[in-house]
């Protein structure tokens, strides 16, 4: 007759590895059973029948859970990487027209050495759908961005493929690479060394931990040259490609300057293409756009033309003009009427409307004009007619005279 000893024996022999862990909490306390299946990980045949000791039966099981926890932490990076791979791929073929694009892929742990485990004084911007870090990796600075858990994830997809399309722009914001091992992928840049065009706009602190400093506001050239700039990236995304690609979020907090100041457009999450030989694309809102930044053609009629960008892109103009959130500018309910602003337009002097920062420094008859021709600009991209509006190379074209003062 077997005995019990022998019975419990026999069903560890027999049982698989992974029903082995179970049975080992499900007796725990039986030392033999315990000593059993350490035998077998060590690929010993047979079992080892140890005496009872509690300090290694506590030592095991703590051992055994970690084991458990990283199996288990590796199972969920190889599925995300090979679902998060699938996705981006699909993406980059879509919009990359098979074109191989290289794209980095980092690991988990690269990126929290870079960034020091997302460290708070990393941190340098919040965007609608991502937190923004700098950090540093194998002697290169860099920055990740992180997006927040969604329901939708195509749009992740969407911004980094479109951002590796977009890449060779000088005035794009490059991207590295991604990690695809966490449920939600994260994106590596070049590094955005002065941050976002919004915090230097609208903000004259900053906060690096416990410290503060006060930035040197920007000067009226260098708006001009970062305007001039994005239009440029702009015109370049309208058409550089058989498909244009329309932005649909061009603001502020959506462009960041590098350690030389020279512009960056990032975010192309909500970013759509224009089906080959059609003039429109179609799709509602879906929470892209900013108040006021907003084409109140696409707000009617979710048609999505090149006049979608150039309507924000006059928002665009008039916050780097006046150094304000248009909510503060326009003392109307009608977010939309530009007609209201350009009538009031004539009760204001320019010294009204522009930022007083601008003026520090910046005297002569110049400057003035230069000023009121932004501002013509800026009203003019803005008209509610999309047809009205000039597109986006015409746009770049009269920022290069402005700047250049050819009026």
């Amino acid at each position: 007759m077997m005995t019990q000893r022998s019975k419990i024996l026999q069903k560890v022999n027999n049982i698989e590895t992974n029903k082995l862990q179970e049975e080992s909490f499900l007796y725990f306390g039986r030392t033999f059973l315990v000593a059993s299946w350490t035998a077998k990980v060590k690929g010993i045949k047979g079992c080892a029948i140890l005496k009872p000791n509690g300090e290694r039966e506590r030592e095991f099981v703590k051992n055994v859970k970690k084991e458990t926890r990283q199996k288990k932490k590796e199972k969920e990076r190889e599925r995300a990487f090979l679902e998060s791979g699938s996705k981006l791929h699909e993406k980059l073929i879509a919009s990359c027209n098979g074109r191989p694009i290289p794209i980095r892929s980092y690991s988990c742990e690269e990126l929290l050495r870079a960034t020091n485990n997302y460290d708070p004084s990393c941190f340098f911007h919040k965007g609608m759908i991502c937190d923004w870090y700098n950090g540093s990796f194998e002697g290169r600075m860099i920055s990740v961005k992180k997006y927040f858990r969604h329901n939708d994830d195509d749009y992740l997809f969407t911004d980094i493929a479109v951002s590796a399309k977009m890449s060779a722009h000088n005035n794009v914001l490059k991207l590295i690479g991604c990690c695809l091992e966490t449920q939600v992928p994260i994106s590596v840049y070049e590094s955005a060394a002065k941050g976002s065009l919004s915090s230097r706009l609208y903000n004259v602190t900053s906060h690096d931990g416990a410290q503060q400093h006060q930035r040197e506001p920007l000067s009226w050239q260098r708006r001009l040259k970062i305007a001039r700039e994005i239009a440029h990236a702009i015109s370049y995304l309208h058409t550089a490609f058989s498909r244009p690609i329309v932005h649909r979020d061009i603001k502020p907090g959506n462009v960041f300057l590098d350690q030389h100041g020279v512009a960056k457009l990032t975010d192309f999450s909500f970013s759509i293409s224009i089906p080959e030989g059609e003039t429109h694309a179609e799709d509602v809102l879906c929470g892209s756009g900013t108040q006021y930044f907003v084409c109140p053609h696409y707000l009617a009629t979710n048609y999505i033309t090149e006049k979608v960008d150039v309507y924000s892109f006059g928002s665009f103009l008039l916050e780097l003009l006046t150094g304000q959130k248009l909510q503060y500018l326009f003392n109307t309910t009608d977010y939309f009427n530009v007609e209201d602003f350009e009538n009031d337009r004539e009760r204001f002097t320019i010294n009204e409307v522009v930022d007083p920062a601008i003026l520090v420094g910046e005297e002569g008859s110049v400057v003035w004009q230069q000023l009121q021709a932004v501002l013509r600009l800026a009203l003019i991209c803005r008209k509610k007619d999309p047809e009205i509006r000039p597109d986006m190379v015409d746009v770049t074209k009269e920022l290069r005279k402005i700047e250049r003062f050819i009026l």
